[in-house]
């Protein structure tokens, strides 16, 4: 089944939304039942007490009595009230997590929101949506070959090898492969954070604290460099010299216009 949350498709599965219907009936029916069996369970403890009370073996058998035959009734209905509810509420964490993720991508990538509601794009994320990830991916791969600057695109296939298939390195590779394109510094810098954290995730310490200094040095005045210089003294990184581009630049030369890497020509001696 679709929806349509402020402008983001949810796909859910048939099974997921059963899922979320029988939990939710199994949470208010057995809610209800712990409820007036709890309170049955009080009243009548109450009142064999009170009817009991002037004989004191008569009130413990009576209390012997409530306990083995109602109390494990209670406890049994009050644990499926308990599962009920932490399974609904991870399950809808898990989706309103999913639905954020994917705000959060059209956000970044606000200028390429039309193409992500193209055909090829919406049957990949259908057969995401069943369950057919490698098929999901394929077509992605299909859609991003006649569309190379869609990046959005990429970034899903990384997610769905990431979060879905819990298959880290290539979600690592498609990260790489997105941080060689020409990004605006913010979207770049939380891309380049996001491949420190599977970095760590598939062992590779060195490339993630060599990436967080990239992070710091050429796009220092971002959001992501303040979190990069944060988790490189956690590692015991010296930041302090670790000097951005600004930084390094010499304070009595003009700006240039020229492109990174080229500089003003030399006068002939």
């Amino acid at each position: 089944m679709k929806f349509e949350v402020r402008g983001i498709k949810v796909e859910l599965p048939t099974f997921k939304i059963v899922m979320y219907v029988v939990l939710l009936i199994s949470a208010c029916s057995f809610g209800a039942a712990f409820y007036h069996r709890y309170d049955r369970f009080m009243n009548d403890k109450t009142g064999k007490a009170d009817a009991d009370i002037t004989d004191p073996k008569l009130q413990f058998t009576a209390s012997t009595t409530l306990l083995t035959s109602e109390f494990p009734r209670l406890i049994f209905v009050g644990a499926v009230f308990f599962v009920s509810v932490l399974t609904f509420g991870l399950l809808l964490s898990h989706d309103v997590s999913e639905l954020v993720a994917g705000r959060t991508v059209k956000a970044l990538y606000d200028e390429e929101g039309e193409s992500m509601m193209t055909p090829e794009y919406e049957l990949a994320e259908e057969q995401w949506a069943d369950g057919n990830f490698m098929e999901a991916i394929r077509l992605l791969r299909e859609h991003l070959k006649k569309n190379p600057n869609e990046q959005h695109a990429a970034l899903r296939i990384a997610e769905i090898y990431e979060k879905d298939l819990q298959n880290f390195l290539p979600a690592t590779l498609e990260y790489e492969q997105v941080l060689r394109h020409n990004l605006e510094p913010e979207r770049w810098g939380w891309t380049a954070i996001h491949l420190c954290n599977l970095y760590y995730k598939v062992d590779k310490q060195n490339e993630a604290t060599a990436l967080l200094k990239r992070i710091v040095i050429e796009y220092g005045q971002t959001a992501a460099a303040a979190k990069a210089r944060k988790r490189l003294e956690q590692e015991g990184v010296d930041v302090t010299t670790l000097h951005t581009a600004e930084e390094r630049a010499p304070k009595d030369t003009p700006p240039s216009n020229l492109p990174p890497g080229f500089g003003p020509l030399k006068p002939r001696k």
